[in-house]
């Protein structure tokens, strides 16, 4: 099941089992999502980060949630758009994917994420939307409660749009 949300991510007013983190490579919390979900679990988030020591582009890893209203929070670096030719869609198809295989691996049934690199990486929103949907919506990851956090009021009627498109 997927279900579109409006709120913030970092203060959710129900539990899941992960939260995804819109990292960067070097897992050194930053501004956005990042910066937010770092402020709201605490210190030991930015530790546990640290100790992992980097992840490439289009990959995730998982830490504790420490304060966040889940048990894990798995960090998911999404590309930087550039011209939509250097295999963006592919690096950010490929992060998502990443979510959904740490997301199996620890028996996560629900899961609250972001659109990853639509922020300050300047991913086109209409097209990170669908490739979020279009992974989350796979056979393999339909039993999985998919909860997709977006603090933008023009976000719904877009994953409206493309849920009404592939059914």
């Amino acid at each position: 099941m997927i279900e579109v949300i409006l709120g913030n991510i970092s203060r959710l007013p129900f539990s899941v089992d992960a939260i995804v983190n819109a990292a960067n490579t070097a897992l050194i919390p930053g501004g956005g999502v990042d910066g937010a979900l770092n402020r709201v679990a605490g210190p030991a988030l930015k530790k546990a980060m640290a100790a992992i020591g980097g992840t490439p582009t289009g990959t995730a890893v998982i830490t504790p949630a420490f304060d966040l209203a889940a048990d894990y929070v798995i960090h998911a670096v999404g590309p930087r758009y550039r011209d939509g030719k250097q295999h963006e869609a592919e690096q950010l198809q490929s992060a998502y994917e990443a979510i959904f295989h740490l997301a199996h691996q620890q028996a996560v049934q629900t899961l609250a994420l972001p659109v990853l690199s639509t922020g300050i990486y300047n991913y086109p929103k209409k097209e990170a939307a669908e490739i979020l949907y279009r992974v989350a919506n796979r056979p393999e990851n339909q039993n999985i409660e998919t909860k997709i956090i977006v603090f933008e009021s023009t976000w719904p009627p877009l994953f409206e749009k493309i849920i009404a498109a592939s059914s």
